[in-house]
């Protein structure tokens, strides 16, 4: 009868609950988005850009 009581959730903490939840998630997605990123400009090249200072 106890884990009845328990159960509840009101509307407030719960959709606190979900704001942390995707908040979490979101961030651990752009963390891992920055790294792969920073790995990846350290292992590819810029390609040259063309030299066009010369004037007519």
């Amino acid at each position: 009868m106890m884990t009845d009581y328990l159960l509840y959730i009101d509307p407030g903490s719960g959709s606190y609950l979900v704001q942390v939840i995707v908040a979490a998630a979101l961030g651990v997605a752009f963390f891992f988005r920055n790294i792969k990123n920073s790995i990846k400009a350290f292992f590819t090249r810029r390609p040259k850009e063309p030299n066009d200072n010369t004037r007519d």
